[in-house]
């Protein structure tokens, strides 16, 4: 069995190598970068992200950022499209080319075609010596010293500079854009993000049923309706007011002091002035409250008016928790 102090250093090595390669490229950036920013916040086209090997696996997570913060993209791998899919690079599409040596046959074959198509074209490599780079509208180097990897191999080193350059530029391009969190939200309408950046309370109270007791209901009507609602909790109305809240807790620390109770009523039991939160909330802050108060409903109201009870199993079951 390997030591496991062996391993952590093994790790550690590896992240450290790929950290100091990262931090290195701060100094590698020049007016090559912004001029490739800028042409492609200018375009009209596409970006057409192409490698081989581990550096398409790369251009195929730029393509996806790029995508997901308001710049289009799309992917193409550079074996591929000299054998018929060179039709994927339209008239004002911009091709960035990735490859650590930059001198790939795929990408040499590569280069001259983008070049009969008059696209711009820029080159992401770790040698600026290259034929890529030299024939590249803008240069990025994502020079690293070695790999990671103990026999100096295995793209490990390079591939991660390559994505942190990929990252350079669609952050840059999403500030540049001004992209907000609800541009965000319109590229992400699934999954629990997407529900984070749009879903709110209003969403989820209209499919909850409405628990709500007179302040005068006896306990057993009160027990009824949040049995019925099935939300573990009933507002408690007067006068079409919400003056107090009863929930299961309220009910079984009842039976734990009171041996009769069939004289009391909602009044005798109820919290009053109990959290409540606004229907235009974002639900992911609703579950923030739950949480800070540790508590497991809320009720929802639209303006002055009681819409409902959001609880916090409806936040789990649509991802947000």
């Amino acid at each position: 069995m390997s030591d496991i102090q062996s391993i952590l250093s093994i790790a550690k090595r590896t992240l450290e190598t790929e950290s100091k390669a990262i931090h290195n490229l701060i100094s590698l950036l020049d007016e090559q970068f912004a001029h490739a920013v800028q042409y492609i916040l200018d375009s009209q086209g596409r970006v057409v992200v192409s490698g081989v090997g581990k550096s398409a696996i790369v251009a195929s997570k730029i393509v996806a950022t790029l995508n997901s913060t308001g710049t289009p993209a799309t992917f193409m791998h550079a074996a591929d499209a000299i054998h018929g899919d060179l039709g994927t690079i339209q008239k004002n599409d911009i091709v960035v080319c990735i490859s650590k040596s930059g001198n790939t046959p795929e990408i040499k074959a590569l280069l001259p075609l983008i070049k009969i198509g008059k696209n711009k074209l820029i080159g992401i490599t770790g040698n600026m010596d290259s034929l890529l780079a030299k024939q590249a509208d803008f240069a990025l180097s994502t020079y690293v010293d070695k790999e990671a990897c103990p026999n100096n191999l295995a793209p490990t080193t390079s591939t991660s500079a390559q994505m942190a350059m990929g990252d350079a530029l669609a952050i840059s391009l999403l500030e540049l854009r001004g992209f907000s969190s609800a541009d965000f939200a319109k590229y992400h309408p699934g999954g629990s993000l997407g529900k984070k950046l749009y879903l709110r309370v209003a969403d989820i109270v209209v499919n909850n049923q409405k628990p709500q007791v007179n302040i005068d209901s006896s306990v057993k009507e009160v027990i009824v309706e949040i049995s019925e609602k099935m939300l573990g909790v009933t507002a408690v109305m007067e006068d079409k007011k919400v003056v107090g809240i009863v929930t299961d807790g309220d009910i079984r620390r009842m039976l734990s002091i009171h041996d009769n109770i069939s004289g009391l009523t909602a009044k005798d039991i109820m919290t009053s002035n109990p959290k409540t939160i606004d229907v235009d909330t974002l639900a992911v802050n609703a579950l923030e409250l739950l949480q800070a108060k540790g508590i497991s409903q809320l009720l929802a109201f639209d303006k002055d008016t009681y819409a409902g009870v959001v609880h916090i199993h409806n936040l789990i079951n649509e991802g947000i928790l």
